[in-house]
């Protein structure tokens, strides 16, 4: 490979929550484990350097005062969805910048709804809905996702409907990949969720900050491109971060093609005076969608295929009653460990605990509504999944 996703960071001390951090309380790495960090959405992979250079190349210039986005920053987001996605016809008027993708979502929905409205979101669900729908006044209404008899996590549309039917709800959000379930929607999926909400008149809110992480041959379909319903109805959201990690640089952005919905999701993201562009996140995203940041993203996708495909397969060969299904696309793998927990006689705490103290330090999924779910981030060089695998079989399901 042209990049290096091999090499192991030592990122203490760097500002790194994901190694600084252990997010299971009253327990410490046990003496001679080293840590494992597999919790938040942060890669353990060096960025792409186009990134580092476009900043650096900026920071040589000794000002950073007031100032607008580069004609450069449009082409390269507009490139960039071409280029991957096949979309045809963005310009500059319906992309919209967000400090982030959640603060993205409430203005869309601020624009949608009226406090105390109830929104519909799929479950498992992503933490950052729960927690920020609650904290501004609205509602959520769970429709879940079911597993087939492949193991591939799928829309239940009647129940859908259902909820939304007898809820009166006029909002939802699209999680696109989903997140933490890693299914990549396929096109005649989205087109049927998409009828259903064109019935009843449902507002989108598309949370689309996975679509370049794409698992095996796979194909991100955007929402916006399936129903003409969509293209007009349908706030989507991105951002480079994920894909480059660089969420510490904060900076994300909307594509809108309805100009009515537009001109108020701007009104309404712009009413704290602190939705403005960071000038560095602006080169780091211009650094990131150039040809470089391309071919990095191809290889960063088959580092996670292959490590998605071992962590499943080792899972399902050596931890029995342990529930898991194969990522399409993100780079998390949600266990359910429902069956296992109540063969052994253990919590679920207990058993998150038994994985941190041996320092795999992975996630808690009940705040992402998997009753007994954890979370477990794979983007990581290739040895450490190898090695916390090999842990957990040591040290933790037993």
């Amino acid at each position: 490979m042209k990049f290096d996703f091999t090499t192991i960071m030592d990122r203490k001390g760097k500002d790194a929550l994901a190694v600084d951090k252990i997010p299971c309380k009253d327990v410490t790495v046990q003496e001679g484990f080293s840590t494992i960090p597999m919790w938040v959405a942060d890669m353990n992979f060096a960025t792409v350097p186009s990134v580092q250079k476009a900043m650096t190349d900026r920071i040589a210039h000794p000002a950073f005062g007031y100032f607008e986005p580069r004609e450069e920053y449009f082409d390269a987001i507009i490139r960039w969805h071409a280029k991957r996605n096949g979309v045809q016809g963005l310009t500059r008027e319906c992309i919209g910048y967000e400090n982030g993708v959640l603060g993205g979502v409430l203005s869309a929905l601020n624009v949608f709804c009226s406090r105390g409205d109830k929104v519909l979101v799929h479950s498992p669900t992503y933490i950052g809905f729960t927690f920020s729908l609650k904290n501004n006044g609205y509602e959520i209404v769970h429709s879940p996702l079911v597993l087939d008899e492949n193991g591939v996590w799928r829309m239940d549309y009647e129940d859908m409907e259902k909820k939304i039917r007898e809820n009166h709800i006029h909002a939802a959000i699209f999680c696109s990949p989903h997140n933490p379930c890693g299914r990549v929607w396929e096109r005649w999926e989205i087109e049927r969720a998409m009828e259903i909400y064109e019935k009843y008149q449902v507002e989108v809110v598309a949370d689309e900050i996975w679509s370049d992480i794409i698992l095996g041959d796979h194909q991100f379909v955007p929402t916006q491109s399936v129903s003409e319903y969509a293209r007009m109805h349908t706030v989507a959201m991105y951002a480079p971060s994920k894909t480059f990690n660089l969420a510490g640089l904060v900076g994300s952005y909307h594509i809108i093609y309805n100009p009515v919905i537009r001109d108020r999701v701007k009104k309404e993201s712009s009413l704290s005076h602190y939705n403005e562009m960071n000038v560095l996140s602006m080169y780091a995203l211009i650094g990131a969608y150039q040809q470089e940041g391309y071919e990095w993203t191809d290889e960063l996708c088959k580092v996670l295929t292959k490590n998605a495909e071992y962590a499943y397969d080792y899972i399902r060969s050596h931890f029995k009653g342990v529930q898991v299904a194969m990522p399409q696309g993100t780079y998390m793998l949600l266990l359910d460990c429902t069956e296992w927990c109540r063969k052994h006689g253990i919590t679920i705490d207990e058993l998150q605990k038994r994985g941190v103290g041996v320092g795999v330090i992975w996630q808690d999924g009940r705040p992402f509504h998997s009753p007994c779910g954890i979370r477990m981030n794979l983007a990581l060089p290739f040895s450490l999944v190898e090695e916390a695998m090999d842990r957990l079989r040591k040290y933790v399901f037993v």
